[in-house]
């Protein structure tokens, strides 16, 4: 018998019936029709089906649909309720993004990194904790190296970044 489990996605509260092995993004795309996530690797290496999940960034290829009944999700298009998000005004300012593919997940992952930086979340190259994490590139590179970009438009997705933690 597979369980109904109910998702709040983009403010939208749906409920869907799937069986226990399907993953968040499976139901988010297959079940429920919402596309900004993408399938890239589905091994949880390319951050392309990147959401925030409750808040906080989520691969949602390694995480299962079950587990996360109740859950609040937002994808990039729930980012832009009125208008576009900060962090999407960046990535168009700064051309971060070429074939667009990976770039929901890249919005979602660079919302959620800023946020886990404002709220003093270490990373591996984070130096002086005393004073709150500074943005820098190497921190900003460090932060988004789970989302990979086939095109390579690296430097507009850093500059991007950059703006948008700065305002």
């Amino acid at each position: 018998m597979d369980p109904e489990i109910t998702l709040t996605v983009d403010g939208t509260r749906q409920s869907v019936t799937v069986d226990t092995r399907t993953t968040l993004l499976d139901a988010l795309r297959e079940r429920l029709g919402i596309t900004e996530p993408k399938k890239g690797c589905d091994h949880g290496q390319c951050g392309s089906c990147t959401v925030l999940l409750d808040g906080r960034r989520q691969l949602t290829c390694l995480a299962l649909a079950v587990a996360h009944d109740g859950a609040d999700v937002v994808t990039a298009g729930g980012l832009a309720r009125d208008g576009l998000h900060p962090v999407q005004q960046a990535f168009l300012d700064h051309d971060g993004y070429q074939c667009g593919y990976c770039t929901p997940g890249q919005v979602c992952s660079a919302v959620g990194m800023i946020e886990e930086a404002k709220n003093g979340h270490p990373s591996h190259v984070s130096e002086d904790l005393e004073g709150g994490v500074d943005l820098t590139d190497d921190e900003i590179r460090e932060r988004m190296s789970g989302n990979l970009c086939r095109c390579g438009a690296y430097a507009g997705i850093l500059a991007a970044v950059r703006q948008a933690a700065q305002a």
